[in-house]
């Protein structure tokens, strides 16, 4: 594998520990408001005081108290969590395989991660706690068998995003297979496909919410480690650092966070890869930072992309996930035609 003397990944000169600690605060701020927004607005919208007002009395007969406690709270937690997972994990993949365009979609993660989940509901039908289990062991298999692909294919930017691409189109074609072979089990596949938040439970959260906590915390455990590894192969095992141990690491928290999200967010698109470009341009390289970022961040940004999904044809719901592939997709041809145009590619 050649050495990489620089990272793929631009950013801004780097900013001072008060200039992103601002950042983070600034961040937080935007997340607050997305889930305010979240919780106010629908097909049908209440305002701040509405809301207060319901909680407050929290009467079961209350129409807004129980919209409120049974359809939009289990939203937002759902769209902040996957968001951050989703975020973190296309963050986490950039860093280990140095590669500015790989994201848990990209690379096929999400598709693996979704056929081992709807091959669970198909197989066990009413074994609901199956899926984020089966959807964590789809994601992890998947990212480990194209990295191993395209090493050995000779690892380079463009053999690991084609690679990902080939392995993510059999996996989808899987997923419609089993929708086809399977229609009864699989009731609500196409919502599944497109990714998104209706009908959501604190259930079906709660299950994902053990791998999302381990996952996060493996992150921010490895943060350091990634930025010796973004330095090249040579330096780092200079430095002493444990190259395989580390990107394995890496790929098994990416895929803990990718598969717990898709487990009850479905194959939504983009997030790993937009969310981390943003943060870089704000806070630069350095993994400490860009990772609890990049979790602020992408709960925010799906939380607005949601909102966006209820209100602009409302009262019919718009799916999530093709307002992110709207976003993603031109996004993606950007940074596409930026990087030829720099001569990245190995």
């Amino acid at each position: 594998m050649p050495i990489l003397r620089k990272s793929c990944i631009r950013s801004l000169p780097p900013k001072s520990a008060k200039g992103k600690v601002a950042v983070l605060i600034g961040l937080t701020g935007l997340l607050l408001l997305s889930v305010l927004l979240s919780l106010r607005f629908g097909s049908q919208n209440y305002t701040a005081l509405q809301l207060l007002q319901a909680l407050r009395s929290a009467e079961p007969t209350d129409p807004v108290w129980r919209i409120l406690i049974h359809v939009r709270f289990p939203r937002t937690l759902a769209a902040l969590a996957a968001g951050s997972a989703l975020a973190v994990a296309g963050a986490l993949i950039q860093s280990v395989l140095n590669n500015a365009m790989a994201s848990p979609n990209v690379i096929g993660v999400n598709a693996g991660a979704g056929f081992f989940a709807m091959l669970a509901v198909t197989l066990a039908p009413g074994a609901g706690g199956l899926l984020p289990a089966a959807s964590f062991f789809g994601a992890l298999c998947t990212a480990l068998f194209v990295y191993a692909l395209a090493m050995k294919a000779g690892l380079s930017r463009t053999t690991l995003i084609l690679a990902g691409i080939a392995v993510s189109s059999v996996l989808t074609a899987g997923v419609n297979t089993l929708t086809l072979l399977y229609p009864d089990d699989v009731i609500g596949a196409t919502g599944f496909m497109l990714g998104g938040f209706s009908g959501v439970t604190l259930s079906s959260v709660g299950g994902a919410a053990a791998y999302l906590l381990v996952g996060f915390l493996l992150a921010l455990f490895l943060a350091a480690d990634l930025n010796v590894l973004q330095l090249g192969e040579e330096s780092a095992q200079s430095l002493g650092l444990h190259l395989a141990r580390t990107r394995f690491l890496a790929i098994l928290a990416a895929a803990l966070l990718a598969g717990a999200a898709v487990s009850f967010a479905g194959l939504l698109s983009f997030v790993g890869l937009l969310v981390p470009h943003m943060v870089r341009r704000l806070m630069g390289n350095d993994n400490r930072w860009l990772l609890p970022a990049c979790l602020l961040l992408g709960g925010a940004f799906v939380l607005l992309c949601d909102v966006l999904a209820r209100v602009l044809f409302a009262p019919f719901e718009f799916p999530v996930g093709i307002v992110m592939s709207l976003l993603g997709g031109p996004f993606f041809l950007v940074l596409l035609l930026r990087r030829k145009r720099s001569r990245v590619y190995d």
